[in-house]
């Protein structure tokens, strides 16, 4: 098949073939991925629901909708959507790691551990597992837990801002001033906007070491 030379024809590639088929499951799903790349959320949130209509085992469907839910707020069918996603793939990681990241941002920290420790058992590449896995342990107090999580993914991708932010946090609340101040550094440097609050007690401690 010729390849699309723009969002555009592809699109319209989509609709043609379903068209011709309209129980193409797959065909709606790649339409309603191309329309959420446009930004005409609506119109690919119908799409996405045919999807599932015409293929109620498209866990990437469900996926897809729960970031839709996300996208406006509504952690509850987020996560819906993501639990329904592993019920019809069990092994889906990238479902694992959406139920983590929104039982963490509803404060369920117990909860997020759970999924997340499933998210990097079907995929232990997965780096932003480990990032949220590692702020869940930091949460209920976990820390020792916490930096081996950011060191796993620093392991996958050392130049990884978010894991560097993250262990200036637990190291701080070692009380491990010189290796707080080492990630602290790499975060600003690889661009991270650190907290103020942590730049102060590291700027703090960093006079101290002076």
């Amino acid at each position: 098949m010729k390849k699309a030379k723009n969002a555009e024809e592809y699109i319209e590639r989509q609709r043609n073939i379903i068209a011709s088929n309209p129980d193409c499951g797959t065909s709606r799903y790649n339409l309603g991925v191309a329309l959420l790349g446009q930004e005409k959320y609506d119109e690919a949130e119908n799409e996405l629901h045919e999807a599932i209509q015409c293929s109620p085992n498209l866990a990437e469907a469900y996926v897809q909708l729960g970031g839709l839910c996300l996208r406006r707020g509504d952690l509850d069918g987020c996560l819906a959507y993501n639990k329904e996603a592993v019920k019809v793939r069990a092994g889906f990681f990238e479902a694992y790691g959406n139920i983590g990241f929104v039982h963490l941002q509803k404060g369920e920290a117990d909860e997020a551990i759970t999924a997340l420790k499933k998210a990097i058992r079907y995929n232990s590449n997965f780096i932003q597992a480990y990032a949220t896995l590692a702020n869940a342990y930091l949460m209920s107090g976990l820390v020792d837990e916490s930096i081996a999580a950011n060191l796993k993914a620093l392991k996958l991708e050392p130049n990884f801002a978010v894991a560097h932010n993250n262990l200036a946090i637990a190291y701080i609340e070692k009380s491990e001033y010189d290796k707080a101040i080492e990630h602290c550094d790499k975060a600003i440097e690889l661009g991270y906007e650190v907290a103020p609050e942590i730049r102060k007690e590291i700027e703090k401690h960093r006079d101290e070491s002076a």
